[in-house]
């Protein structure tokens, strides 16, 4: 690699650094033809994960820094002081394949500031894919950050080439996108969403490929007043309307010469987490997002307690629960049972009364669940009894150490 090109990817590397939706999960298997190259079936240097345990490490640059627009919260805005660099479609094209070749990735997320027009970005991130498909026969993992102000047209392009297609809304309310980024436009984004769920679900009907991998967005945590509950009710209703297969939440952080309206320090990174949490309720514990507020104080979920955990002590009245009577439901909101482990649960109980030593080979959370649970010999104390639980069951503080960017050399 020239000194010039490695300059760029140090520059635009570490400007993607901030877009954290660039996971690989639901991607279709795929193995490249005789002269092809790629897959999405190994793992080498792996940094993703997808649900079936495979890894899949991505390329994750963008484009261009130069963009035309002046979101405060972005350090990539044309207002910033930053250096900037802008890659060619056919040096994308030739890092994609250069690095999978040296074993070092088996995908590429692609992002971008705007530059010249919406149309004019999309359609060079178009051809990047376009490229790396029909001429190098790439098999592997491709995610392509549209753009919503561009035609209709190009997106359905992008779905043809790409595994997974996404708009990051970046900020839940209309309010804060006016205030915090004047020049989007909130509309126009769940309107581009609509046709990529429209067009993904059509694609599946008639067995053909669009962006088999789904749709996803991001949404930065801490940039304005928004409250973790309206943070998740915007989730809600995000996959419910538009079927996305994950919403990614990225805690601000503080850029160079940012504008006065922004906060001056990050939010606690343990917020971030907690907002995964409960993401993972609404995905796949059947939890509503009225649930998720009820778990809340001042719309804000605890750092101490998981919102499992903290719903389940606002909810004393509901526990214990009998392992051996109890619907699937509920068993989903006992801290410390995951899914798979309810899963064993319900098919253990089926031939045996459980008791806890069952319970204690069925699932690693034992010491969490089982001041909640009822067994066949064990029959602990009503929670309302228990005012200790809290302290005993929640996490220690976490260091506040900021992550930092690894070096791409070196």
């Amino acid at each position: 690699m020239d000194d010039r090109l490695a300059k760029k990817l140090t520059i635009l590397a570490d400007a993607a650094k901030y877009d954290a939706s660039c996971a690989s999960s639901g991607g279709p298997r795929r193995k490249a033809a005789p002269d092809g190259l790629g897959s999405t079936t190994g793992a080498s240097i792996c940094h993703a994960y997808t649900p079936d345990g495979r890894c899949v490490s991505l390329l994750k640059i963008l484009l261009t820094n130069y963009c035309l627009f002046d979101c405060a919260y972005c350090v990539n805005r044309r207002s910033s002081n930053v250096r900037r660099a802008t890659f060619s479609v056919e040096e994308v094209i030739t890092l994609t394949v250069e690095f999978y070749k040296r074993n070092t990735i088996e995908g590429l997320f692609l992002s971008s500031g705007i530059i010249r027009s919406p149309d004019h970005t999309m359609e060079q991130m178009i051809r990047v894919a376009k490229g790396l498909r029909r001429q190098h026969g790439f098999r592997g993992y491709i995610h392509l950050k549209t753009i919503p102000e561009a035609s209709p047209w190009l997106i359905e392009q992008a779905g043809l080439f790409a595994d997974r297609l996404s708009i990051n809304l970046e900020l839940p309310t209309e309010a804060s996108l006016e205030r915090l980024a004047p020049e989007k436009d909130g509309a126009a984004i769940q309107a581009a969403m609509g046709q990529m769920r429209e067009r993904i679900a059509q694609a599946k009907d008639e067995r053909r490929r669009f962006a088999p991998a789904g749709q996803s967005t991001q949404v930065i945590v801490g940039a304005d007043a928004s409250t973790d509950v309206s943070l998740i009710r915007t989730s809600a209703s995000l996959y419910h309307s538009h079927a996305l297969k994950r919403i990614y939440y990225s805690a601000f952080s503080p850029i160079p010469d940012a504008a006065a309206i922004l906060p001056v320090k990050p939010p606690p990174l343990q917020r971030e987490h907690r907002l995964y949490q409960a993401d993972w309720l609404l995905r796949y514990y059947d939890f509503s997002a009225d649930d998720v507020a009820e778990a809340a104080e001042a719309g804000m979920l605890a750092l101490d307690v998981d919102p499992k955990l903290a719903w389940a002590l606002k909810n004393r009245g509901r526990f214990p629960v009998d392992v051996n009577r109890a619907d699937r439901e509920m068993l989903l909101r006992v801290p410390g049972l995951g899914v798979r482990a309810v899963d064993r649960i319900v098919a253990a109980r089926r031939h045996t009364r459980l008791r806890l030593a069952d319970l204690g080979r069925l699932t690693s959370g034992l010491r969490r669940a089982r001041p909640f649970l009822i067994a066949a010999d064990h029959a602990p104390t009503r929670l309302t009894d228990r005012l200790d639980l809290r302290a005993r069951l929640g996490e220690a503080p976490r260091l506040s150490e900021a992550p930092r960017q690894l070096a791409l050399f070196g």
